[in-house]
């Protein structure tokens, strides 16, 4: 049960860097103020799928952020070799019931969690205009949401903006994981729809996504722990 996950369990580390050492370093300086590893495409392509099995190997849980959009065939297969890696977590770029059935089949009987990527949180409602689309952020996202519950997904990836609406249609076991964190006074930086640790917790967030507010801080561990105290006074 979500409820019963500690606070510094609901805190994942974007590891944006260019390579695995630097990522071990990292995780070295934040050591157990983070609860899990996330190796998105950037990693992947630089010696981020070794690291994954390493970390794995050690007990450690790795979220693999492929956001994997493909025909059925080549996703159930990737979702497949990603559930053998022992990711803990997979996102999948679910636009449609058939490419998240897909993604089902090749996670099998394995523990590992298919989060379904919502709406990005650098778009915005004219991004989405460019991609044909005449619904909000919000509209997309809760809409998406309810696709990928029926689909039988675990959750999705969301803003904290959103969080609150996918919570009250979702129900409490579907995961809502939320992306575009920054601490009161952080830079926005590329991203549209940002809401504080806090804010997000109370919207109904159940795991935060953070990258650069710590992996580029004088001291990550730092701020990896004022995050997670944050993550505790919002829960309590």
């Amino acid at each position: 049960m979500i409820g019963q996950v500690r606070a510094s369990e609901r805190l994942i580390v974007a590891l944006d860097v260019e390579g695995p050492e630097e990522a071990r370093n990292l995780i070295a300086k934040i050591g157990g103020n983070a609860g899990v590893w996330k190796i998105g495409l950037e990693l992947l392509f630089a010696g981020g799928a070794e690291l994954a099995r390493e970390l794995s190997d050690q007990g450690q849980k790795v979220f693999i952020d492929a956001k994997l959009l493909d025909i059925p065939n080549t996703v159930e297969r990737a979702a497949a070799n990603i559930a053998a890696m022992g990711a803990a977590f997979l996102t999948v770029h679910g636009h449609d019931i058939k490419t998240m059935e897909a993604a089902i089949r090749g996670r099998g009987t394995s523990d590992m969690k298919l989060l379904a990527v919502t709406v990005l949180t650098s778009l915005d409602k004219s991004d989405l205009e460019q991609q044909g689309s005449d619904m909000t952020p919000a509209e997309l996202v809760l809409h998406r949401a309810r696709l990928r519950q029926e689909a039988g997904f675990d959750g999705v990836i969301a803003s904290g903006h959103e969080a609150a609406s996918i919570r009250e249609a979702t129900g409490g076991d579907f995961l809502i994981v939320t992306p575009g964190i920054r601490p009161a006074g952080a830079e926005a930086g590329d991203q549209a729809r940002v809401m504080t640790p806090a804010m997000a917790i109370s919207a109904g967030a159940d795991y935060l996504v953070v990258g650069r507010p710590i992996t580029q801080a004088e001291d990550p561990g730092a701020a990896a722990r004022a995050i997670v105290e944050e993550i505790e006074q919002a829960l309590v």
